[in-house]
This record gives structure tokens, sequence and C-alpha cells, in this order.
């Protein structure tokens, strides 16, 4: 698991989106942003979300998912192509049918073509510029590239966040009716939904201040309630619960993401040695690495993988471990086993590139490289993935693809001007019409176009 920095907001309004569906709040705020990255937290969300966009006739491989590191609750999908998820909400939700329930609702949203205008100006903004809007209240300048936003410009007029918020009450009924039957679809209960929106009634009282951004960006109103509660009467599956895979999965999710985030002492209280569940094991085991305890997290993981051979997520998790403590050699070998029962985990190919330069062992080096190259073809978008890839091509002695790799890491990170002189300098190293140089050229044109 990797927190991924964003820059800080300006200070201002906070702003909270649902699935292009904006509600300026009112607090002012300048904090940090991060972004979660964990594969296993990722495809379980993906699970879940998949069978609700294809029953909104949404394609569910072109919506990315983002967690981020807020304890807040919220979720929303900006421009219909990214589904983000608060921590706080994931750890908050006590099933998997809540967590679904939220995403059918979100759905709704799209399906409904709420906010239209809204989703055409996300469309071509980065993760990192919708995030500063979001937490940031403000309207920010996107360059087109990922990672190249920076919020500038907060608050809105109170008229404003009136306007914006009577006609969200309008769409929230469309969107329960529409996340209904995208449940019922799929044949699950909605109750999910309405122990969430249950949850957040109480929320409707408190000062905006003290309100989690997803009671102001979804307006609750009591007939919301009352109207799925007849819909979940009359329907028949009303009473049934997911699938035992899908609840093992919110499981380990909760209490992965609890032992990463949450203190020690709150880990071993909420998962006490005398919980030997999977899910209890394996967040005292994440919480143990935190601390960098790593008999303790070893003894753990160890454990779950005599448990279950097969779980490529506990394969990774002792190569966090390992990695961590400076042992970069012995996490070679668990890393190696994830990928080799999960080929397509570009994080995990990551890591294990970077152990294995890490050893500074020129045996190793066409290994990383290897993987580098198959991480970057399910996921180009990762700063990290195209630093390495830099040193690894220098260890090599291909001076050509480490200008190209570091001119693709500064435009993932918005360095336009960094990466105009990496992609100048590879066309001179690269043969004129080869796959490297005309990939430079791309990079020197999309630099030299005028900032939107």
């Amino acid at each position: 698991m990797k927190r991924i920095r964003v820059p800080k907001a300006a200070t201002g309004f906070v702003a909270s989106f649902c699935i292009a569906l904006i509600l300026l709040s009112g607090q002012t705020s300048a904090r940090g942003i991060s972004l979660i990255r964990d594969t296993e937290i990722e495809n379980t969300i993906r699970v879940f979300s998949t069978p609700i966009f294809e029953a909104a006739g949404l394609q569910a491989a072109d919506i990315s998912i983002h967690i981020v590191n807020d304890a807040t609750l919220n979720a929303f999908v900006a421009g219909g192509q990214r589904l983000f998820i608060n921590t706080g909400l994931l750890m908050r939700a006590d099933n998997a049918e809540q967590v679904i329930g939220v995403i059918a609702h979100e759905t709704g949203h799209i399906a409904g073509g709420h906010l239209v205008r809204l989703q055409e100006r996300l469309r071509n903004s980065s993760t990192q510029s919708i995030l500063a809007m979001i937490l940031g209240g403000a309207a920010a300048v996107a360059s087109g590239q990922p990672g190249a936003a920076q919020a500038v410009i907060g608050g809105v007029s109170t008229i404003q966040q009136r306007s914006i918020l009577s006609y969200t009450r309008t769409m929230e009924r469309s969107a329960d009716q529409a996340g209904f039957e995208f449940l019922e679809t799929n044949g699950i209960s909605a109750r999910g939904l309405l122990d969430f929106l249950e949850i957040l009634s109480g929320q409707e009282s408190l000062a905006t201040a003290n309100q989690d951004p997803y009671v102001r960006s979804h307006p609750l109103t009591r007939d919301r309630i009352e109207f799925l509660s007849e819909k979940i009467s009359h329907s028949a599956n009303s009473n049934k619960q997911v699938r035992e895979d899908i609840r093992q999965a919110h499981a380990r999710m909760r209490a992965k993401l609890k032992g990463y985030i949450n203190p020690l002492s709150r880990t071993l209280r909420d998962f006490p040695e005398s919980d030997t569940s999977v899910p209890g094991r394996y967040a005292r085991a994440i919480a143990y690495k935190e601390k960098h305890r790593v008999k303790e997290a070893l003894e753990l993981v160890d454990g779950l993988i005599a448990d279950s051979p097969n779980d490529p997520f506990f394969y990774e998790l002792r190569g966090d471990v390992l990695q961590d403590a400076g042992r970069v050699s012995e996490s070679i070998a668990p890393y190696r086993k994830s990928i080799e029962i999960l080929p397509w985990a570009a994080l995990i190919r990551i890591n294990l590139a970077q152990s294995l330069l890490e050893l500074n062992d020129p045996a190793r080096d066409d290994e990383a490289l290897a993987n580098l190259t198959e991480a970057i073809r399910y996921e180009p978008e990762i700063p990290l993935a195209w630093r390495l890839m830099s040193t690894a091509y220098s260890r090599n002695g291909d001076n050509a693809n480490v200008m190209l790799s570091l001119a693709e890491e500064a435009m993932l990170t918005g360095k336009r001007d960094v990466a105009q002189y990496r992609a100048s300098r590879a066309i001179e190293l690269f043969p004129n019409g080869s796959a490297g140089w005309v990939r430079a050229q791309d990079i020197k044109n999309a630099t030299e176009k005028p900032k939107e």
C-alpha cells in the first residue's frame, strides 16, 4: 500500500463532488491531499462496482478507481471516468452492501446525465486537479496531462451554493431510483444503501463544518429514506445477502485500511490477539509493519500464507515488510510469487523492480526492466515506474531511453519545462523515425501547446 501526495489545495471553500455533482460547503481548508494505491483494495472496489456500471450501460473498464486518504465519508465519480472513494467511507461501512449501495447511487447520477456540462469540463482534467478542486473548493488549471494541475481560486457566493443545493435535491431522488434498479438487476438488496443513509441522517442537524462531505453534496431528506424503505419492502431481494466471497473481501479491505491508517493501539483494540480471523490477523500484520515491528509482522504473514498459499496479497505484504525493513534481497521471492499468481498487478511489479534495482547487481537489472515494462503496459501513468525505468536504462548505458523515461515522469508530475528538455535530448539520441523518437516528439509537442 502506497501513499501518493497531491499538491496542497488553495485555502477556500471545501468542495465535494458526487459523480459530476458539486456542492460548495463553505468550510475553509488548506490541507494536503493524498491517494492510497493498493492493488487488493482497488480490485475489491472494482469487483463491487463492475456489475453496477454494466447494469447502467457503462463501460466498466473505462472507469478508473481512486482511494482518497481522508477520514470523512465521501464518494464521487468525476468526469464520468474516475471513481473516488474516501477511506473514511470504506472503514465506516459495516458491510459490502453499504459500499455497493453508495456506488449504485453514484452511478445513478452518471446514468441520469446530471451536470453534463461539468462532466465535460472535467473530462480532460488530471486526477490531481480533480482532487484539488474537491478539497480546495477552487477552480483548477489543467494542462490535459496527468498530475499537471494546481488549485488556484477559492470561494463562491452563498447564493451560488443555495442554487446548487436546490438543484441537487431534485437529482437525489432520481439517483436513488436508478441505483435501486441497478441493484435489483444484480439481485442485490438496497438495504445497504438505506442503512448508509440512516447513518448520515444523524448529521443533518450538525453545523456544516462538522458534517461529512457526503451529507453536504448529497442533500438528505426524510422522503428519500421513506422512498427506499417502500421500494425495499416490495423487493424480492430485500433480505438477500451478497456472496460470502464479497463479504470476506469487504472485511479484508476494511481491516487492511484500519491496520494501515489507525494507530497501532487502536488496531489492537479493534483486532485483539484473540481475534484469529483472517481480517484480524491481516490488520495486525499491517499495523506491525507500519511500526517496523518486523518479527511480529512476519509471524502473522507467514501464518496467513500457510493457511492460504495461493493468496497473492499475503505474499505482497511479506515483500513489503521485508522491503521496508531494508531486507530487499529477501523481499524479491515473495514479490515474484505474488506476480506469478497475479501477473497484471502493476504496483507489485514496480515494488519487485525497486527491490531488484536496490541490490545494485547488474545480473538483476534486466529482470527489473522487464517488470517495469510490463507494469507500464498495464498502468502507464505511474511516475515512480518511469523513474525506476530511467535507472535501469542508465545501468545499461541506454541514454536515449533514460531521457525518454525522465520526460515521461516529468509529464506525469506536471513539470512541463523539464519534460520538454528531456524529450528534446531523447530526440537527439534516438534514430530518426524510431518508436522512441516518435514518442519523444509527441511529448515535446505536448509541452509546446498552450496550457488549458
